[in-house]
């Protein structure tokens, strides 16, 4: 398997004090910049460690003796549980991070969360991944699986997975729950799922998977699929791979005949262990109570297969208990009021930005609390993008001029974003994939390939964009002072945004707007509702949106869509549905029928253009087995966007994110101690479960009940 380079530092930031609001802000963000994972004071247990940061790519050893919480031992006692030697692997998963210190037992973590979003609160649990991301996604490490390997071109991969995992109502964890899993759903024509990344090959067609005994798994593919392996860490994996086949093939009609018409329904609810107690799990913790609207409750999976180097069974905290609020204004009163120990922008959690960090601040002796920051890993928040399959001929023929594109990113004042939204915190960019990505820090070339892109139209020169508009032929023709498209239309270029979107991204669609009627291009605002704007954007009957944060994970390949449009919710919808159909019938089917009007609406790219080229450089790197390969493919792929580009418009890369953190809880990580910084706006890289939360602890566990 590909080694990941090791590589240092991340990119530096400038700090400008503009205003004497502006600058107490940053002068705020920079306190809480600071090291020391162990608010409220020094922490008991072991002793500080020189090199806290980041954690080791090999796996631990496993530990000589098992311990558990109390309140478990008094169960084993009882005769309630069987003792923690038979709960527990032989080899337990060992959470390897530096920055972790020996914690205590018991009591009760506040966490608000958002009752809109169904199932982010399993990202705060990574127990269900067959591998795991660590130091910030740059390494690869064991999961559930606990050993890899493949043959000679990749295209088969074998999993050997950990022995001796039970789910939490005890039973065993094997291979056949993940055949479980691919054959009676994802191959059952009937029931709604799909195959995901990890079960396709390079070429997109599904693999095969057997089981040849209990604890191995077999992936075959019919091309080399070296990338695939990635995968499995990406997400908190709650509805793939490993399913508890004991428990819910009751619900599934191949296994039960009396399951009914609507089993598959009944059994995508049942699976559900974030919103059904009933339905064992692998995370840390199960799910005690579930009252929609209200409150989530989570407490202490006895079978939990994760240990800290002592071997202390985690979790330390008993129990997540989640008040779920509808409004999130209602979340952050509820953090600066002191009724929540821990609190970010990520998954379920409360959206926080860094125009919160001085209120946060004011309140944190009321609440007893402190303000940490970890980084996003952003390549460019937030970001514009055209919809490059618009359905009006004439716009969507200058949408896909490069210079038109181009023009516009350099009437952008990003400098102006970075102030006014990012408090001088980040870095400016035209928009790339994150900035920690390997193939930017691979030698010779990935650093200028960088650069190239991160400063390819992002300088601010609206004298140069009028000029470069004036060659196209957009101009006023009318003379009613706004420019007019080539062949004499009004131009008014629509930014079409979900009525439900953040502050943060309207104030950004205001400013795009105010720069670009500034070098006489009419711009409408344009909020909808959220439930049809998903359709309308991908049926191409919107123009343009705003308001994207645009963050990858460690290369270019394993999250590809945004760099070569294969999901129908980024820049070129209807050719992203025709990726999707590809090799099926369906991708010849309706060719009397306008794109625009076929079911699924779809385009096939023009062939030498440039989706076509970046699908082409795709399918060429997914299948090299060879990383420096699949890097120079990649570089020539960076290239179309730089010189056809941009595709994709941002303005700041890498600024931090808040996350409000109780004086006394333990083990949480700051941005000094992660390895890059951290990773936070990213459902690929599952914050905060990578930095496993199980290990937080309370220093006085009794008075957090």
């Amino acid at each position: 398997m590909d080694t990941l380079d090791e590589r240092s530092g991340n990119v530096s930031r400038r700090r400008l004090l503009i205003g004497s609001a502006l600058a107490a802000v940053t002068t705020t963000i920079a306190a809480c910049s600071g090291s020391s994972t162990n608010a409220g004071g020094r922490p008991s247990g072991s002793p500080k460690r020189a090199n806290r940061k980041g954690s080791p790519a090999k796996p631990l050893a496993a530990p000589r003796q098992l311990h558990e919480a109390p309140a478990l031992a008094k169960r084993v006692r009882a005769g309630e549980l069987p003792a923690v030697g038979k709960r527990v692997p032989g080899r337990p998963y060992v959470v390897p991070h530096r920055w972790l210190r020996t914690g205590k037992y018991g009591g009760t973590l506040r966490m608000p969360a958002s009752a809109s979003t169904t199932f982010s609160p399993t990202t705060l649990m990574y127990g269900h991944a067959p591998l795991r991301w660590l130091n910030d996604s740059q390494d690869l490490g064991p999961g559930l699986v606990e050993s890899w390997e493949s043959n000679d071109d990749a295209s088969q991969w074998t999993l050997h997975m950990r022995e001796g995992v039970r789910w939490s109502d005890g039973a065993p964890l094997t291979s056949a729950d993940a055949m479980y899993w691919w054959k009676d759903l994802v191959l059952n024509g009937d029931y709604p799922a799909e195959a995901p990344d990890s079960g396709r090959s390079s070429k997109g067609t599904p693999m095969r998977l057997s089981a040849p005994d209990a604890y191995t798994l077999v992936m075959d593919f019919d091309a080399p699929s070296p990338v695939v392996i990635f995968q499995l860490a990406r997400y908190v994996q709650w509805d793939v791979w490993f399913q508890p086949r004991h428990y819910l093939k009751q619900f599934h009609l191949t296994y039960n005949s009396k399951a009914g018409e609507d089993w598959a329904n009944q059994h995508a609810e049942k699976m559900n262990y974030a919103q059904n107690p009933d339905c064992p799990t692998l995370t840390g913790w199960k799910l005690r109570s579930y009252r929609e609207g209200v409150r989530v409750t989570w407490e202490r999976n006895p079978y939990y297969w994760c240990v800290d180097p002592e071997g202390n069974q985690l979790p330390y905290i008993d129990v997540l208990s989640m008040p779920l609020f509808q409004d999130p204004q209602v979340g952050k009163l509820q953090v600066q009021n002191g009724q929540a120990d821990y609190a970010g922008s990520w998954g379920a959690s409360v959206p926080l930005g860094l125009a919160d960090v001085s209120g946060l601040k004011r309140s944190a002796a009321k609440s007893r609390t402190r303000v940490l920051l970890w980084n996003t890993g952003t390549g460019g928040t937030p970001a514009f993008f055209f919809n490059h399959d618009y359905e009006n001929e004439a716009m969507r023929k200058l949408i896909r001029t490069p210079a038109f594109r181009q023009a516009l990113s350099h009437a952008h004042n990003r400098e102006d974003v970075r102030k006014t939204l990012y408090f001088n915190t980040g870095q400016i960019t035209t928009g790339t994939h994150s900035t920690q990505s390997i193939e930017y820090h691979t030698p010779p070339e990935g650093p200028k390939i960088y650069k190239s892109w991160k400063d390819s139209y992002s300088a601010y020169d609206p004298e140069k964009a009028k000029r470069m508009l004036d060659k196209l032929g957009v101009v006023d023709s009318d003379g009613d002072g706004l420019r007019n498209l080539p062949n004499g239309e009004k131009l008014s270029v629509v930014i079409s945004y979900s009525a439900d979107s953040t502050e943060e991204s309207v104030k950004y669609n205001q400013l795009l707007k105010r720069d670009w009627e500034k070098i006489g291009v009419s711009v409408k605002l344009d909020p909808r509702p959220p439930t049809v704007f998903g359709e309308q954007w991908e049926r191409g009957e919107l123009m343009s949106q705003g308001g994207w944060g645009l963050t990858t994970l460690h290369d270019h390949l394993v999250l590809y869509y945004w760099f070569c449009s294969t999901e129908p919710s980024v820049w070129a919808p209807l050719q992203a549905q025709w990726w999707k159909v590809r090799g099926t019938p369906a991708e010849h089917a309706e060719a009397d029928v306008s794109p625009w009007k076929r079911t699924p609406p779809r385009l096939e790219p023009d062939k030498g253009g440039p989706v076509d080229r970046l699908w082409q450089g795709l399918a060429k790197a997914l299948a090299e087995p060879e990383a420096l390969r699949r890097t120079r493919t990649v570089w020539d792929m960076i290239r179309i966007h730089v010189e056809e580009g941009p595709f994709f418009q941002c303005s700041v890369a890498n600024f931090p994110t808040p996350l409000v953190v109780h004086q006394d809880l333990r083990n949480v990580p700051s941005r000094d101690e992660l390895a890059y910084g951290g990773l936070a706006n990213t459902w690929s890289h599952p914050t905060p479960a990578v930095y496993d939360p199980e290990a937080y602890y309370w220093e006085n566990p009794s008075e957090h009940t």
